[in-house]
């Protein structure tokens, strides 16, 4: 389906240039970012259905001046020429206000010359709201009559439609980028026991998310009823494999958080001090990049106006690299990897993942379970923290498939959370599956807050961890 760029953000690029040419007479280095989301969810159940904008939706700008020593953003939904002097005005009393905390100076951005569109296209027929909704039904019905203890079923569709405008002194980048999510939950009850499961992810076509959500809906009920008998796991130190959404998440908070930079200037990451030292097995290569994979994170500019890029955090089990936005790589004196990232034009751009993979391996997942004496393949991610000052790392599973003597039991454990200090992991890990999944239906906080989809996988590892 032919994707267009934000007519609103068109008509904006001329009062955009003249702003930056009026303030560039005060300031060396100003720049604009311009965001237009269109973001619609569809989600159903039982007995309620909903088709709504998301948080993701919003239109405005954020301006950045440079007064020679410090930085100053201005952010602003009313950018035309009723408000132009208003927002100057704005912007000079933000710079001349005294600063409560202590700031670090910072150079001057250097930037290349630079003007480019981007398009990424919606694969496939752009269906109605109304065929969205009745495909969804469908599944939702056939699925809950699946098994006699599945309760209620939720099936959702959200489609995001990203319009960016990054205009500065030497720059001028457009974007535009879709991305379909998919998600299903299941609900089951036995007596006074009550379960549940979920699944989701994402891609380029609605035709696609709902054939895939039609399956996906059908394992996830099964696995609820299955988790109806399911028990904690005895803790201890196991022998576990992870699928590609446990290994995403070991991913994104063993090396995600902790290799982002800009926790480097403010000497919060231990992984600083370990640059181009072991960190992993040999086997381990993981990346991180916007244009490392196709999926939820995968944008052609950061909201710094940095080209994405593919960044290999670890080769062969050394900790080669982080990933930055452009203000903590001019601190460090290293190159923007293209990782700044705002929540929305009203925050500030921090460095953040994209999509955080493990590279895949020469291993079969038949010969990893086979080689397993007692242990648990570990499935779906439920959530996960680390400390990036002690390299610390907890990650919550919903559920472990029993292994004995290279065999599945038949037995399944639930919850399963999984711990330990994050090189300790890695470097326990001895077999990578050649089987590869990213996966691309969640969102990553800064901390708490600043909240931005991002995307994880790999493929399956095989390693020793403590189980709880």
């Amino acid at each position: 389906m032919k994707t267009t760029f934000s007519p609103y953000l068109n008509d904006k690029r001329p009062i955009m240039k003249t702003l930056i040419n009026r303030l560039n007479k005060h300031y060396p280095f100003v720049s604009i970012l311009g965001t237009d989301v269109n973001a619609i969810s569809y989600d159903l159940d039982k007995s309620s259905a909903n088709i709504s904008s998301t948080d993701e939706s919003e239109s405005g700008f954020v301006i950045k001046v440079y007064d020679g020593e410090f930085y100053t953003e201005y952010a602003t939904d009313l950018l035309d020429d009723d408000h132009l002097d208003d927002v100057i005005s704005s912007i000079n009393g933000l710079v001349k206000t005294p600063r409560a905390l202590k700031t670090m100076p910072a150079k001057m951005v250097k930037e290349e010359a630079h003007k480019e569109d981007f398009v990424r296209e919606l694969e496939g027929e752009n269906l109605s709201s109304k065929a969205i909704m009745d495909a969804l039904k469908r599944i939702q019905t056939k699925t809950l009559s699946f098994h006699e203890h599945v309760l209620n079923v939720r099936c959702g569709l959200s489609i995001t439609l990203t319009h960016k405008l990054y205009i500065s002194t030497k720059k001028e980048l457009s974007q535009v980028y879709p991305w379909v999510n998919y998600k299903t939950f299941c609900l089951s009850k036995h007596g006074d026991n009550t379960k549940y499961a979920f699944d989701g992810n994402g891609t380029l076509s609605i035709e696609q998310a709902l054939t895939e959500l039609e399956s996906m809906a059908k394992n996830t009920a099964d696995i609820a009823v299955k988790l109806l008998e399911a028990k904690p796991p005895k803790p201890g130190t196991y022998t576990v494999i992870t699928d590609p959404s446990i290994t995403g998440l070991i991913a994104h908070e063993a090396f995600g958080h902790g290799v982002e930079m800009d926790m480097f200037v403010k000497d919060r990451a231990e992984a600083k001090y370990h640059i181009d030292k072991p960190v992993a097995s040999e086997i381990v290569n993981m990346h991180d990049g916007a244009a490392s994979a196709l999926s939820v994170a995968s944008y052609f500019f950061d909201d710094d106006g940095v080209l994405a890029n593919d960044t290999k955090i670890i080769e062969n089990g050394i900790l080669r690299r982080g990933i930055s936005d452009l203000l903590s790589a001019m601190q460090l004196g290293t190159t923007p990897t293209g990782n700044g990232r705002r929540e929305s034009f009203k925050r500030k751009s921090y460095s953040r993942m994209t999509n955080t993979y493990f590279a895949k391996g020469d291993d079969t997942l038949d010969d990893m379970i086979k080689s397993v004496e007692h242990g648990y393949l570990i499935v779906q991610t439920n959530n996960g923290m680390e400390d990036p000052k002690n390299w610390g790392i907890q990650c919550t599973a919903h559920y472990g498939r029993e292994i004995k003597h290279g065999a599945f039991t038949g037995k399944l454990v639930s919850p399963v959370v999984l711990s330990g200090h994050v090189i300790d992991v890695l470097t326990s890990i001895n077999a990578i599956s050649e089987d590869f999944k990213i996966i691309g239906s969640g969102f990553c906080g800064k901390g708490y807050k600043e909240w931005v989809p991002v995307s994880d996988g790999g493929p399956y590892l095989k390693c020793e961890v403590k189980i709880g």
